[in-house]
């Protein structure tokens, strides 16, 4: 995942060390400043292959924000339980590579979240219990639709 191509709607294309280091220089910017890092990744399926995009969200409380996405094909999954449980775990993954490169190279405070695209109305609503804990029993703050605005609209966006 850290080898692919993030895009930004202002910079373009982006390397992940592109987009680490314009998180870092964005939260250096005003000391008073409180940040959330929101990961959430959310999918489209053709006859063939399973389009993953992922996204990552930094908001500045209050001020607006700024967002990246990068884009995965693989097989079809053949469940949407399974398509559920991929898109959560490459949230999951990408998290995991922010939160150690952002702790190796500043001394940042920020919350942390993963938004998973799942919610209490339509099909995923029995799959919740099991993606939630998972990502809670890690150690990581979780929300679903319609707080899951990492996945459902700004990832949905370029699927």
């Amino acid at each position: 995942m850290l080898d692919q191509t993030f895009h930004n709607p202002s910079i373009g294309e982006m390397t992940f060390d592109d987009v680490v280091a314009t998180l870092i220089a964005e939260m250096t910017g005003i000391s008073d400043e409180r940040f959330e890092l929101l990961i959430g990744t959310d999918s489209s399926t053709s006859l063939d292959h399973l389009e993953l995009v992922s996204a990552i969200v930094l908001h500045k409380i209050g001020r607006g924000g700024r967002y990246f996405w990068t884009r995965t094909k693989e097989r079809r999954t053949p469940s949407l339980r399974l398509k559920i449980w991929r898109e959560a775990w490459l949230s999951f993954e990408l998290a995991q590579h922010v939160m150690a490169r952002l702790e190796s190279e500043s001394l940042l405070q920020f919350n942390l979240e993963i938004h998973v695209d799942i919610g209490e109305n339509g099909r995923t609503k029995e799959l919740i219990d099991e993606v939630v804990g998972m990502i809670i029993g890690s150690g990581l703050a979780v929300r679903i639709k319609p707080h899951a605005y990492a996945a459902s609209a700004v990832a949905d966006k370029h699927t």
